[in-house]
Order: structure tokens, then C-alpha cells, then sequence
């Protein structure tokens, strides 16, 4: 029954990503941008010995596909709250949990392929991985999106409106960004900022795809990252499924 609902919803959601064609490669502009103006100014840095700079650069701008799009999917659900779509998908026998599952499943379909026209772009430019490596990147980017998609879900059916929405993830997504080591390793800065950015889950992530692009795969990082991966990824659709049974009752 879950995954007969979930396959229905998921369905419903990436028909409709499928008709938008302008957004599904709007979405991967922006890290597009960092590649080609950003990347070329790593070259010859050093890097604290985790790779070249396109190595240390793309799995960041993989994982901030994933903070960015994700943080910002419950747009989706304001809209339909005022629509009433999501009230009448909650009075039927359909599973709460297929109700955010084929949604957040949808948006790591959509991040995922634009994952894979990011890295496209960046072996174009220089880029030289291990196809484990890229792959494990984009299982990372697949499970921060089902994690983040699903509390952006629920504080969408928290706030309602999106006034409130937009600055409540912007507050949230830039100390995320600036803490995690997206664009440069935070072991390259002050002793006090690396040690802070080890209170952000997200910078487990981005060490673990950075080992994984130069064919580290035993490694502390890998560990760390994986654990963190799925537990924010466990807690997080547990906490969406509790808002979508609760909100409004």
C-alpha cells in the first residue's frame, strides 16, 4: 500500500517537473556560474592535499545543488495550501508518509540529474574522478535532498505563507553554506573556524563526497558522513510525516 501510493504521488510530482523544462535546468545555473568563474581561481592552490581544485570544487557545488534547491521545495506546498490541494490529498486513505515520500523522492530524481549535467560539465572542464567516487556523490546528493526537501515540507505547513517562508531558510542555509567547506576546505582557515564548521552536519557530507572524488572510500570522513547522511535523513522524513498527519487537524 506505501509503495503503490508513493509510486502514485511520486508520479503525479515529476510529470509535472517533466512539463517545466525551464526550471529543471534553471535549478543548475547557478552552480554552472561557480564552475566556470570559480573554479578556474583554485587552480594552482594548495588545497591541503585532498585533490585538485576541480576535486575539492564540484563535490561542494554538488552538495549546495542539494542545500539550495531543497531548502526552498516547500514553496511548492504554500502554494498548493491555497489552492486546497493539499487538503484534499489529506482527507483521502492515501499514507501520510507516501504523501511526503513521492514528493521528496521527485525533487532527488530532479537533483540528481542536474548532478549529473553538473559533473558532465566539470570533466568538460577538467574535472578527473573515479566513476565510484561520482556515484557515491550522487547518493550524497540524493539523501540531503530527501532530507532537506522533507523539512522544508514541513515548515511550509507550519508557516503558510511566503513572507515568512523565504527568510526562515535563508537564515538557516547561509551559515550552512559558509560553515560546511562548500567552496574551499575549512581546515584551510583559522583553527576556531574549523573547529565551529564541526558543529554543522552538512561539512561531514562535503568531506566524505571530497574523499570519494579522489578514490578514498576507508576513510574516517566516508564513515562520518554516511552515519550523518542517513540519520538527518531518517529524523528528517520522520519529522515531515508527523507535520503532514498533525498540520491542521
Amino acid at each position: 500500500m506505501l509503495t503503490h501510493d508513493t509510486a502514485l504521488i511520486y508520479g503525479r510530482y515529476l510529470r509535472q517537473s517533466l512539463r517545466s523544462r525551464f526550471a529543471l535546468f534553471f535549478g543548475v545555473l547557478m552552480p554552472l556560474l561557480y564552475l566556470l568563474f570559480f573554479g578556474p581561481l583554485l587552480t594552482g592552490l594548495p588545497l591541503g592535499g585532498r585533490g585538485s581544485s576541480w576535486q575539492v570544487l564540484v563535490p561542494g557545488l554538488l552538495l549546495q545543488l542539494g542545500l539550495f534547491g531543497a531548502s526552498f521545495a516547500g514553496f511548492a506546498i504554500i502554494m498548493e495550501n491555497g489552492q486546497g490541494v493539499v487538503e484534499r490529498m489529506r482527507v483521502t486513505p492515501v499514507s501520510r508518509l507516501a504523501l511526503l515520500l513521492g514528493r521528496v523522492l521527485r525533487d532527488a530524481t530532479v537533483f540528481v540529474f542536474q548532478a549529473v549535467l553538473l559533473v558532465l560539465a566539470a570533466l568538460v572542464m577538467g574535472l578527473r574522478a573515479p566513476l565510484p567516487g561520482v556515484l557515491i556523490g550522487f547518493a550524497f546528493v540524493a539523501l540531503l535532498t530527501v532530507s532537506l526537501a522533507s523539512l522544508s515540507y514541513a515548515l511550509a505547513m507550519k508557516v503558510r505563507t511566503p513572507q515568512e517562508f523565504g527568510p526562515a531558510v535563508n537564515a538557516l542555509t547561509l551559515p550552512m553554506m559558509l560553515l560546511s567547506g562548500l567552496m574551499l576546505p575549512m581546515t584551510l582557515g583559522p583553527a576556531w573556524l574549523d573547529v565551529l564548521s564541526r558543529f554543522i552536519p552538512f561539512r561531514y557530507l562535503v568531506d566524505a563526497v571530497r574523499d570519494a572524488y579522489v578514490g578514498s572510500y576507508a576513510t574516517a570522513h566516508m564513515l562520518y558522513g554516511v552515519l550523518v547522511a542517513v540519520a538527518f535523513a531518517a529524523l528528517a522524513v520522520t519529522v515531515g510525516t508527523r507535520v503532514f498527519r498533525t498540520a491542521g487537524a
